[in-house]
């Protein structure tokens, strides 16, 4: 098992890595969509799926 880690060291330090900017990158998807902020960051009157992006009205 050490020899595993010791050949692939740089190997696993990189998927941490990754695996820790996705982690964050969909953390703050969840926190945009929570706090109702658009994924796009755009205009909405020239988005073809207007409807689909906005937080649902209330009535």
């Amino acid at each position: 098992m050490l020899s595993f880690l010791k050949a692939n060291y740089l190997t696993i330090i990189i998927i941490a890595v990754l695996v820790l900017i996705v982690a964050l990158i969909i953390r703050s998807l969840v926190k945009d969509k929570k706090s109702g902020k658009s994924s796009c960051g755009g205009d909405c009157s020239s988005c073809g799926g207007c409807k689909a992006c906005g937080a649902p009205k209330k009535k």
